[in-house]
């Protein structure tokens, strides 16, 4: 049976509703700030460092001004809420050292520069996760799922 990592701490959903250490990046899904109805793919390439920022319909973060915006910065933060921030550091390949507590502490140790990179993946992902809370509650096993390991044990 796998073993399931617990989270390192708690995370704010609400602010950073999708966050995955996948495809060779931090990517995830992040909530606007100023618009309800907006929310931002933000992701940072293991190795390179580069990051990219953009809504869901892959129009530019205009946040991004030469450094990591603050989407950016909170899909750090709730990585390293997470995951814990060893995992995070040894992910992305940073020479970080001891002392990344923070997002703003990890992406200070990048040394990376803005590439674009699709959205529509991690979105798709992250609607993907969305539609497993509107299925009706029940105990059966979904097919789609049989891969993830069981919380109880099997008798």
């Amino acid at each position: 049976m796998l073993a399931v990592v617990p989270p390192a701490r708690p995370r704010k959903l609400a602010k950073v509703p999708f966050v995955e250490l996948a495809d060779g990046r931090l990517q995830g899904v992040v909530s606007s700030g100023s618009d309800l109805d907006r929310v931002y793919v933000s992701s940072v390439t293991a190795g390179t460092h580069a990051y990219h920022c953009s809504t869901n319909n892959n129009r530019p973060c205009g946040g991004l001004r030469g450094a990591p915006c603050k989407h950016l910065v909170a899909l750090a933060d709730e990585a390293v809420a997470g995951y814990g921030a060893e995992r995070v550091v040894r992910y992305l390949r940073i020479d970080a050292g001891d002392g990344v507590t923070t997002g703003a502490d990890l992406l200070a140790r990048i040394d990376g520069r803005h590439e674009p990179a699709p959205a529509s993946v991690v979105f798709d992902r992250f609607l993907r996760h969305l539609a497993y809370l509107e299925l009706p509650e029940s105990t059966a096993p979904l097919p789609e799922l049989h891969w993830f390991p069981s919380t109880r044990a099997e008798r």
